[in-house]
Order: C-alpha cells, then sequence, then structure tokens
C-alpha cells in the first residue's frame, strides 16, 4: 500500500468516525490489511443504500461520481466515487449480486461480515476474508476467490474477530 492509501484511509476513518454509519473496507485494500499480498490500487466501501447517500454527502467536496443506483449483469448496488489525495475511492451501497437461478440476492449487510483490524494504531473494519471468498465465487471472480482460498488455507491470516458495537 502507498502512503496516498493511507493518508486517505486515515481522512476516511477521521470523517466516519462517530457517524451511525454502517460500512467496511472492502477489496485489495480489505485483503492487504488482513495480510494478503496484493497490489492496492484504490479504496472500496462496501455499505447500506442510506449509509453510502451519508458518506456522499461528507465527501461531497471530494465527489467524482455521485452515488446513484447502478447495474451490471451480475452486481448492482448505489454507486459512487470520490478522491482524496490521488486515491480514488469507491462506495458501494447495498449491494446485491445476481444468483445462479437469475434472481438477486437480498442486499448484503455489511455488519453481518466485518471484522476488526488493528493497523498503525487505526482501528479499521474490514470484510471478513471467507465472506469476500463466497462473494467472489458468486461473482463469478474465480482467480481473486482462489487467490483468497489459498490464502486462507495457509493458516496465516488473523483470526476473526466479532464485531462489537461498543
Amino acid at each position: 500500500m502507498k502512503p496516498e492509501h493511507l493518508s486517505a484511509l486515515k481522512k476516511i476513518l477521521t470523517a466516519l468516525e462517530g457517524q451511525p454509519i454502517n460500512w467496511a473496507i472492502t477489496g485489495s485494500l480489505g485483503f492487504a490489511l488482513q495480510g494478503v499480498k496484493v497490489e492496492v490500487h484504490d479504496i472500496d466501501i462496501q455499505t447500506d443504500r442510506e449509509s453510502a447517500y451519508t458518506i456522499q454527502r461528507l465527501f461531497s467536496d471530494y465527489m467524482t461520481k455521485e452515488v446513484r443506483f447502478s447495474s451490471t449483469d451480475r452486481i448492482r448496488s448505489h454507486f459512487g466515487a470520490f478522491e482524496i489525495d490521488g486515491i480514488e475511492v469507491e462506495i458501494m451501497g447495498d449491494i446485491q449480486k445476481k444468483l445462479t437461478d437469475a434472481t438477486w440476492e437480498d442486499p448484503i449487510n455489511p455488519r453481518d461480515h466485518l471484522v476488526w483490524i488493528e493497523f498503525e494504531g487505526m482501528r479499521i473494519p474490514v470484510l471478513s476474508l471467507p465472506y469476500e471468498y463466497q462473494a467472489y465465487i458468486k461473482l463469478g471472480r474465480f482467480e481473486k476467490a482462489e487467490m483468497l482460498r489459498q490464502y486462507l488455507e495457509t493458516g496465516n491470516h488473523q483470526r476473526e474477530k466479532p464485531f462489537d458495537r461498543a
């Protein structure tokens, strides 16, 4: 992870601290924070619908793409993006993945898959690697899923911590 990623992450954590927002870091940064050796390009935030729009308001000066409902053939969410310190940050609220029977799963609640990571004095909510593995399988992104499976099998990953609202 580049210093710019760390700087942007600190600004995000500072802005979201104490806010009633349901969110977690996902994607490559979430993997890296949990010890997976990956190249980090951007910051991905998974949240619920309401929180996606709240985050947009908090970062209105940095927005590059306003949050709106967006859909592809495999995934849909309330999607938006902003940029901090040259790092793109993507917001995905109420993510749903298309199932094999062509129906959409219920929106994902990040709290159901949340673990806390301690990193450089910060306490960071990330989505658990076992959840991420299953999500990538559902999306048909088997190469990433296989990378996560192999990492999880090494037993070197941080032990999962249950979500604690306190």
